[in-house]
Formats: C-alpha cells, structure tokens, sequence
C-alpha cells in the first residue's frame, strides 16, 4: 500500500458490545482496510475505531460504518458525558503515506456527499475540510449539543449543511466529517467526584482559555468508576508535548487538593510523541528516534525497497519542452530540501521532536512533486475534453479546485518547515547554522512560490464556496509568510 489514509470515526455508543463489533465488522470487510484500534467508554458512552487503508478503499469503509451507525444508535435515547451531535459523531480523515491533506479534504467531500445523497443526514465538513470558517473547529459545530445545532440549522443561513437535508435526521442528527493532522487523544483521571474541579482544571488548561497551546479540554464525571476526568485532545504534541499537559494537570490539581489517578490514551498516538515523554521524564541527554529499534527498522526496509529517483532525472524532466514537472513541482521539491536540512540540524541538536515532524514535511512535500504534475495534467486532460461535452465543464471545476489547493499546501507545508527551521537556529551551534539558515531560505522561498501558483488558479475558479475557502487559507498562509520574513 503506497497511499494510506488513516481514519478515525467516532460513535455515540460505548455500553453495547454487540453495536461496537458489528461497526468493527463493517469496517474490517472492506477490501484492503486494516483496523489498527477500537476502544469504547460506558461514561463517555462512546467508541472510536482507527483504521487505514488506500484512499478509495477507506471511503468505502467509513460509510458502511456510518450506514450501520444509522441503523443501530438511536441518539433520542443516548445519555453520555462526551458532547456529540450524530450517531456516527465525528469522522476525520488523516493523511498517513504517499497522501497530502487536500486528498484527505476530497475524501472528506465525497464521503460527505455520500452520506448525505444515500442516507440524509446533514454533513458539516470541519478543519481542513470546513467551507465555511465557523466550521472550521469541532467544538463550534458541536456548540449547543444536537439542540444547538438544530437551531443554528434554522435561523442562520452561515449553518445550511454542506450535504444533505436542512434537518436533524429523526435517529442520527447530524454528522461532522473532515480532514486534519494526527491528534492525540489524552485524558487524566482525578481521585475526586467533583465534576466542577475537572472542569475548572480544564479551563485552566485549554487553549481557548488561555492555557496551553494546541490543547482542547473538558471536565466530564466517571461515575462508573467514582471519579472525574480531564478529557483532552493535543492537537499539535510539538507545541505541547503530552508530558506538559500531564504535569499542568497535575498542578492544577495539585492546587484543588486532589490526586491524579492516573492518565489514559484514547485510540492511537505517534511514536515521537512517545519518545519525546519519554526523553523529558527520564532526562536524557539526547534520544535520537534512530535509537528506537522499529524505527530503525522500518527506515532501512523502506530504503530497500523504494525506488531511486536520481536528482539528474528530475532536472532533465524539468527542462524538457513539457508543461510538467514545472514550477509547482520545483516549489515542492525545493521545500523538500529545506526540511530535509531541517532534520539534519535537529539531529545534530538532538531535537527528536522536530527530527519526526520535519522528516514527515519532507516525505508530504516530496510527494508533492509527482502530486503537482499530476494535477497540472489532469487539468490538461479536462480542457481536452469537447467543448460540447456535459461533463466538461464540470471537469475542469475539479481538475482546477486541485490544481488550486495543491500549490497552496506545499504553501502551508513550507510555511511550517520555515518555522521550525527558525526554531532550530536559536543556540545552533556554527557549524550548522549556515546549513538551518539556507534551510529557511528556501522554506520561504517555497512558501512564496506556493503562494503565486494558489493565486493564479483560484482567479479561475468558479465555485464561490470554494473560493472562500481557499481564500481563507491563503489569507491564513499569507499572514505566515509575512511573520516570517520579519523574524528573518
């Protein structure tokens, strides 16, 4: 499998055992998907599945378990602590290998359309999916509970579903569906009963009220096992590694006189989330993820097995009298490179943390090279069709949307490669800073080029939902840049 998505659904359903199986069973007879976890809570009365596969592959997969979700979870009689406005809760696509983000947003649509086109119910596309940015966080779709919505449903105009009916389905409400980065879902239990203190230390500790990065968090009651809970989600572990939230927690607690029971991972987390815990609480000098035994592993089989793609093949396919590989490719590759520089500075630092995440940017952005061409050639093939054909027009509204969205991830991708660099370069010693600083160079660089190329495209879109979205992140990604090059 070279292309692998990961998915992660969340059901209203957590004391049914039966109800759980069957959802794994949907899952698991679909060609191809592998399921790698499911876990389900009485109190929260609630259960995820994770599970991956090829893209086309989990599609088919997630709505055969939101298709039986429909059938077996009637929300008029679900009580749990955990906020939630579907049977089927929440359903997020996550690229994995060989996949960008923007596969994952056209996951998210089709799976959207489905949902809504063969079973009616209203889809909200949330983070990098969302339309519209009020969507864009989960909290703020889930805001109200299934009461909240339906009113939103009716009197705003900004809340028309982006698929399906106007209406709350009668059995399973609504469905938000999307595209995002790996998170980790991390919850500490308190030695107390009282639901009030929990969600005090939430406050304390969530973003949106001005604690930690990156953190989501609420206060919810255990009262199957007599106590409470911090339930968070980390959305970016580099930001905030799990270690810190655990300790805040800990002294926000600590403050409230009560103990920490303990903590609990919900599903699956990266390994160099892990690693960093571990390097911080045991006070390593340095953890080098090449240490750890699978990820030396898996990095030498994969260097067996993949294909080499000399560098002077790729000059010459860019210098070739062809419209691809050109400008876009040559921005991926170039931001590439920057990160590849990035994981070799972090190295020499030690920095596991941002060793994983810049080798990951520059596995995407390098993928991003053939993605490139091959949007430019789609879009290509679809002006090829005859002018009087009723599937052109149509197809050149697609084949553009990705040959807009492509530049601008290599865009964002670059921007955060930038970042990452400029962090690298505080107390880097000389030997490498001359390396970190080219790095961001040609970070920048990439991010400026990702930009002109999203701009160019989207003058000659049509779809206008699309186009306020897209202007969103370049807005977005525009601001980056800008910060950028007045910290460079």
């Amino acid at each position: 499998m070279d292309r692998l998505v990961e998915c992660v659904p969340n059901f209203s359903e957590g004391r049914d055992q039966g109800t759980v199986h069957a959802l794994i069973d949907a899952v698991t007879s679909t060609a191809d998907v592998i399921l790698l976890d499911h876990s389900m809570d009485a109190d929260h009365h609630r259960s995820v599945l994770t599970f991956c596969g090829p893209p086309d592959a989990i599609v088919e997969a997630a709505f055969r378990a939101v298709r039986l979700a429909t059938e077996l979870i009637d929300l008029r009689t679900h009580v749990g602590v955990h906020p939630r406005i579907g049977a089927t809760d929440v359903v997020p696509f996550i690229p994995i290998r060989g996949t960008t983000m923007e596969d994952c947003v056209l996951l998210a649509k089709r799976l959207g359309e489905r949902v809504g086109r063969e079973l009616g119910i209203p889809v909200f596309l949330y983070e990098r999916a969302a339309g519209h940015a009020d969507h864009a966080p989960l909290e703020s779709v889930r805001r109200g509970g299934l009461e909240g919505l339906a009113f939103r449903m009716e009197s705003d105009p900004d809340w028309i579903p982006d698929f399906g009916p106007p209406r709350l389905h009668e059995r399973a409400g609504a469905i938000a569906i999307g595209a995002r980065p790996p998170l980790i879902a991390y919850n500490v239990n308190l030695c107390s009963r009282d639901v009030e203190q929990a969600r005090s230390i939430a406050r304390a500790v969530r973003h949106s009220s001005g604690g930690l990065p990156s953190i989501k968090a609420i206060g919810v009651e255990l009262s199957s096992r007599g106590m409470v809970q911090v339930a968070m989600n980390v959305t970016d572990y580099l930001v905030t590694p799990i270690l810190t939230v655990f300790q805040r927690v800990k002294a926000e607690a600590a403050t409230r006189n009560i103990d920490v029971a303990g903590s609990e991972l919900i599903g699956l987390a990266p390994q160099a989330a892990l690693d960093q815990a571990a390097a911080a609480s045991l006070q390593l000098d340095r953890l080098d993820s090449r240490q750890i035994l699978e990820t030396r592993i898996d990095e030498a089989m994969r260097s067996k097995h993949e294909p080499a793609h000399p560098l002077s093949h790729f000059l010459a396919a860019v210098a070739d009298a062809k419209p691809a590989p050109a400008g876009g490719s040559v921005t991926a590759f170039v931001g590439a490179l920057a990160a590849s520089l990035g994981v070799m500075g972090a190295r020499f630092a030690g920095q596991s943390d941002r060793e994983q995440r810049l080798l990951e940017l520059s596995r995407q952005l390098h993928q991003l090279v053939q993605t490139d061409a091959e949007a430019y050639n789609g879009l290509m093939d679809a002006y090829k069709i005859p002018k009087h054909h009723p599937d052109r027009h149509q197809a050149i509204l697609i084949a553009l949307q990705r040959a807009t969205e492509v530049p601008l991830e290599i865009m964002e991708l670059s921007c955060e490669v930038a970042r990452l660099l400029y962090a690298l370069r505080e107390g880097a010693k000389p030997t490498i800073l001359s390396d970190l600083t080219v790095g961001l160079t040609l970070a920048i660089a990439a991010a400026q080029a990702g930009l002109v190329t999203a701009n160019t495209n989207i003058n000659t879109q049509e779809n206008h939902n699309l186009i306020e979205s897209i202007r969103l992140r370049i807005v977005k990604a525009t601001e980056s840049l800008e910060e950028l090059r007045v910290l460079c």
